[in-house]
């Protein structure tokens, strides 16, 4: 006699292998330093390590889209003033640009060069794309 189909959906649901609660994925606030005409991002190598980045790269981002020269040593340093907010905005957007899947949305991508292209790959999915240099 054939199951039924609800006893047919509870045997398929037992064969599936069990799975955590991804946890949510959250970029750390930038803490901001000003002194004088310049600003310090304290935790900036923290920041580049929940990226899953390299620190050059998004500190060249940041220097475009604030239009201010800085360095990077210990923490970022830029050369002008500019409050938590203006930071953290820039890095949220550095993110959705670089960090985050366009497929599924997952943080889960490399960030690779082929010849003079850069692409986003996503473990996730397997999702690749172009992205813009920096």
């Amino acid at each position: 006699m054939p199951e039924s189909y609800l006893g047919l959906l509870r045997r398929a649901k037992s064969a599936l292998p069990q799975t955590k609660a991804a946890e949510r994925w959250e970029i750390p606030r930038a803490i901001v330093q000003i002194s004088g005409k310049r600003t310090t991002v304290r935790n900036f190598i923290e920041i580049a390590r929940a990226l899953r980045r390299e620190p050059q790269h998004i500190a060249k981002f940041l220097f475009k889209e604030l239009a201010v020269p800085g360095n990077v040593g210990e923490a970022l340093e830029l050369q002008g003033k500019f409050n938590s907010e203006q930071i953290n905005r820039r890095i949220e957007d550095y993110a959705k640009e670089f960090v985050l899947c366009s497929e599924c949305g997952k943080p889960d991508t490399q960030l690779a060069r082929k010849d003079r292209l850069w692409f986003i790959k996503c473990e996730a999915c397997g999702a690749q794309r172009p992205a813009r240099a920096v």
